[in-house]
């Protein structure tokens, strides 16, 4: 059996399949971002998971693509934790940028893939190897243009009483803005950035009021600005994006990517599907 994994910080899809390239099973559990969580926290994640837990040492080959896998050491704490879990298993991890590369590009071309999900990143592929500018240091300093940098201002704007009063008053009856609430769930549980980035829904719901407006717009060029323009060929290759952030705004992010005279590739919502497809031309 051949596991297939995209992990996100908020939620990791797994796909199943047999030596013949046929899908056995698809599940779903919460984000296994080793940054955020402990290891008692994911090997909870897994046990708790059905299927997972059933056929755990069936697995031969499990190729997981995670957010906060950027390092070396994360890499390293999240294989080893597997290894227990999946004994009988070769194991291959990898940021989730890699994720999004195999999903929308194909080998020999040239683009650059981004994610905006509830963290962002971005990345330069040749055809043949990736490369990145920037060095991500997490959802505190950076992640722009995420469903958690989005949470984050609209969160800071209803305190600072910046936001307009309709959306003021919107946001306090869709959400428990009780400070103690947001204080406990940022500085004493897991998952931070996911916790931000819940506030996301909101502004995706309430687009095309002219504040949610502004704010999506700055926020997209923030990130063209700090990443994709690291890039001397920005304007010459396409721009993928996968997450959940470009996807329901594709609109407001087709937009920005226009204006900056870039050319628009890809936008997927999820990069499972293209992984797999990647993945059975290796089975």
């Amino acid at each position: 059996m051949v596991l297939i994994v995209d992990s996100g910080a908020t939620k990791a899809d797994w796909i199943a399949l047999n030596s013949k390239g046929e899908q056995i099973f698809m599940t779903q559990t919460l984000g296994l971002s080793p940054e955020v969580l402990t290891q008692e926290v994911i090997e909870e994640r897994l046990a708790n998971n059905f299927e997972l837990a059933r056929n755990s040492s069936k697995v031969e080959r499990l190729y997981f693509y995670g957010a906060g896998c950027g390092t070396e050491r994360m890499r390293k704490f999240l294989k080893s934790i597997f290894a227990q879990f999946f004994p009988k298993a070769k194991i291959q991890v990898k940021e989730d940028t890699f994720a999004a590369i195999y999903s929308t590009t194909k080998v020999g071309h040239a683009g650059i893939v981004c994610i905006l999900g509830t963290g962002s990143n971005c990345s330069y592929y040749d055809g043949h190897q990736m490369f990145q500018k920037v060095t991500s240091l997490g959802y505190i300093l950076m992640d722009d243009g995420s469903g958690n940098f989005f949470g984050r201002k609209l969160v800071r704007d209803y305190y600072y009483h910046k936001m307009p009063q309709d959306l003021s008053l919107a946001f306090d009856k869709e959400y428990n803005l009780d400070p103690d609430v947001i204080k406990e769930n940022l500085y004493k549980k897991p998952n931070p950035n996911t916790y931000l980035a819940t506030f996301a829904r909101f502004i995706i719901e309430h687009k095309d009021h002219p504040y949610c407006k502004g704010v999506i717009d700055k926020g997209f060029q923030q990130f063209v600005n700090n990443h994709v323009m690291q890039f001397e060929l920005a304007t010459k290759v396409p721009i993928h994006f996968v997450g959940s952030i470009a996807y329901f705004l594709k609109e407001e992010l087709t937009e920005v990517i226009q204006r900056n005279d870039m050319i628009l590739g890809v936008i997927r919502q999820r990069p499972i599907e293209g992984l797999v497809e990647f993945h059975k031309d290796t089975i």
